[in-house]
């Protein structure tokens, strides 16, 4: 097996992705990382803020691992503010035949544990039909290198 040059890779991505200008973390976003009692540790939260904002996107992207899936999902389901509305995003899980009736806890943090607990869901369903069905019914086609990820 041929040994990969890291050096040579890196510069190679490095001259396919245009020059943007990095942001910094949305101050709402660096207290979700701050939070000692979230599902999610820190270090992801952080990873994730740290990447998009390096990237130039802004909170939307700096809350997720902004794969097609988290993208797809905040062009659905995320309003302006980049909250989501939990309706809609119930209206997704139905329209690719996820069973959200059990996920009824309405404790402190339960719309954050729906949207990682529904994201998972979906993700393995996605991966199995090889497209995203949205709320009004439009199928989008999953790329072929995330599929390559989570499908198993």
């Amino acid at each position: 097996m041929a040994k990969r040059n890291k050096k040579q890779a890196v510069e190679l991505v490095e001259l396919e992705l245009p020059v943007v200008e990095p942001v910094a973390i949305e101050a709402d976003v660096a207290e979700e990382i701050a939070k000692p009692a979230s599902v999610v540790r820190s270090a992801y939260k952080a990873k994730y803020a740290d990447r998009a904002a390096a990237a130039g996107l802004g909170k939307k992207a700096q809350r997720s691992c902004w794969d097609w899936l988290a993208q797809s999902l905040a062009g659905e389901c995320l309003d302006d503010a980049a909250k989501i509305d939990i309706v809609r995003f119930l209206s997704v899980l139905d329209a690719n035949g996820v069973d959200h009736s059990r996920w009824t806890n309405r404790n402190k943090g339960w719309e954050g544990r729906l949207r990682m607990t529904g994201r998972l869901a979906l993700q393995k369903v996605v991966a199995q039909q090889g497209h995203l069905k949205t709320a009004d019914g439009e199928e989008l086609v999953a790329p072929t290198e995330w599929l390559a990820k989570f499908r198993n």
